[in-house]
């Protein structure tokens, strides 16, 4: 057995010092410019293997075991939904039918920001309730990439609009699991999220037509933006705190998509936005995706049903595949679970992070039939077929899909590689009790810890499961309330999301944007930090200050 250490060098600075080495490594060199991505990681997972090893005295068999867990794990799942959701992209574009879309959704509205109110922000919504997990990035970058969205507006603001909606993902998983480790009830903890959470609905869609279009941009459009964020933000307080944490989103962005949708019939702005690009930021034509004049021509009903056939496959596939009662269906049947051997159960969190001694797992489970991306392929292939491509057309385009998404997977692999080494090394534990030493200010730097964990795993799934139990710790020894700070974590890590490396990758593979990580990620970090910031005024609110400290759930 060996027990993780969280002051290596016997000084608090130092150590915090050494272990944000990792990823201040790869956040610098992505930002750069200058080193292409999955080289950045590469190097950051080698710098992460040295401090493990030589500052942390991690035995270098489990230090290099962990590593290649990550890399199996960075595959499957999220490459894989990847990869699926690209295959998928590409065979409506092969068979017409994307021209189709971008014809219905023209429609609607040909003025940009309402179309990222529709897309990026409620579709996306629906996305993540279903599936999460890098797919809402991944469909709606590639949607705006085809509308003809500048590959920058379109990753960049759809990892910003991927935020309110991500404490809800995949069907509640990050509230599940953040109860699995605090022990708290998850109808409490999703409630109290959903007191946090509606302020930031509210707030993100202005947000983001602001950071596409500017102040006098967002304000032309103001109707359509408060629209969209109240049918969002009402359902999410309404559905976490009285029915149930898991259909939050899903139940959320139907509704904000068909109050936008029936909105826009009766009200459409004075003057239409219609440029693609960031305005001030990506003109030229180095960076500019010429966008094709959307056909006004009204389609059929055979048209838009075909057009919408595709997403409705989708729509269908990843509710069944969120579903607890298929999970297990599907589990029962196709099941491996791989303990990797000297490394699983042979480590052992210790106080303060955690209670007594625990040991950690390094399983490898292999549930592919229910992996989301099995179904994204899964839908993918009955989409082809009833589009009319052959089985062997469809094995081809599959083919260059692998070709298109191999280094970004690589990139992806060796991320989650460095988010699995600093978990199960006791690195990240060490930032976390950075935070946790910040006293009265805690439910700000708390909310902070969620973020910061968020922006390492690339997950809030995974920051609520690192960090959710040393919330508790730390707020019981603080006089705080565990459910506030417990629901701090998720919330603050929300808007992590948009400057996770994975999530940026994802961003780039969708948008065909290869080697423009670093303008991604320099484009979003400021919009995170702001955000989340903000998320912990209103958490330090709550704890301290009257009428904020009635919301607290007990």
């Amino acid at each position: 057995m060996w027990n993780q250490i969280y002051d290596p060098l016997g000084n608090a600075a130092l150590s915090t010092v050494a272990a944000a080495l990792p990823v201040v490594t790869l956040l610098v060199l992505i930002a750069s410019g200058r080193v292409k991505a999955h080289l950045a990681a590469v190097i950051a997972l080698i710098a992460a293997n040295i401090i493990t090893i030589f500052i942390y005295t991690m035995p270098a068999a489990m230090s290099v075991k962990a590593s290649l867990l990550g890399v199996v794990v960075g595959f499957f799942p999220i490459g894989w939904i990847v990869l699926n959701v690209i295959f998928l992209y590409r065979i409506t574009v092969e068979t017409g039918r994307f021209e189709l879309l971008k014809r219905a959704i023209g429609g609607v509205t040909t003025d940009r920001r309402l179309q990222l109110l529709l897309i990026a922000f409620a579709f996306g919504a629906f996305f993540e309730g279903a599936s999460g997990f890098g797919t809402p990035v991944a469909i709606t970058g590639a949607v705006l990439i085809g509308l003809g969205f500048s590959p920058l507006a379109a990753s960049g603001l759809s990892l910003i609009a991927n935020t309110a909606p991500v404490a809800y993902g995949a069907l509640g998983t990050p509230i599940q699991g953040l109860a699995s480790v605090t022990g708290l009830d998850p109808y409490i903890l999703g409630a109290m999220v959903g007191r946090q959470l509606p302020v930031f609905s509210l707030i993100v869609p202005f947000w983001l037509i602001w950071a596409f279009a500017g102040w006098r941009g967002m304000t032309a459009i103001w109707p359509a933006v408060l629209v969209t964020g109240v049918s969002f933000a009402i359902p999410q307080f309404l559905i976490s705190n009285y029915i149930n944490p898991w259909i939050v989103d899903i139940g959320a962005s139907l509704i904000s998509m068909g109050c936008l949708i029936l909105f826009l019939k009766v009200w459409q702005p004075r003057e239409l936005w219609l440029s693609p690009a960031l305005p001030g930021r990506d003109e030229s034509a180095a960076t500019m995706v010429a966008a094709k004049p959307i056909d006004k021509t009204p389609l059929t009903q055979a048209q838009l049903w075909s057009a919408l056939l595709p997403w409705i496959i989708v729509c269908v596939v990843m509710l069944i595949w969120g579903t607890g009662a298929f999970k297990n269906w599907a589990n029962s049947i196709f099941t491996w679970n791989y303990p990797v051997p000297e490394l699983h159960n042979m480590i052992n969190k210790v106080p303060p992070v955690a209670p007594k001694p625990t040991p950690e797992g390094a399983v490898f489970a292999f549930t592919y039939l229910s992996f989301t991306g099995t179904g994204m392929l899964i839908a993918a292939i009955i989409s082809g077929l009833l589009m009319g491509f052959s089985p062997a057309r469809m094995i081809a385009e599959y083919g260059r899909t692998i070709k298109l998404c191999a280094i970004s997977l690589i990139t992806i692999s060796a991320m989650l590689a460095i988010g699995t080494l600093t978990r199960l090394s006791g690195v990240d534990a060490t930032l976390g009790l950075a935070f946790a030493a910040t006293g009265v200010l805690y439910p700000f730097f708390g909310t902070l810890l969620g973020w910061l964990g968020v922006a390492l795993t690339g997950s809030d799934t995974a920051s609520n499961i690192l960090f959710g139990n040393l919330q508790k710790i730390t707020s019981e020894q603080l006089g705080l309330s565990p459910i506030l700070m417990g629901a701090a974590n998720s919330s603050g890590g929300v808007m992590g999301k948009m400057i996770d490396a994975q999530s940026i990758v994802v961003a780039s593979t969708a948008t065909n944007w290869y080697g423009h990580e670093g303008s991604i990620l320099r484009y979003v970090f400021l919009h995170s930090i702001a955000l989340a910031c903000l998320v912990g005024v209103l958490v330090t609110l709550q704890a301290y200050v009257y009428p904020f400290t009635a919301m607290v759930l007990k």
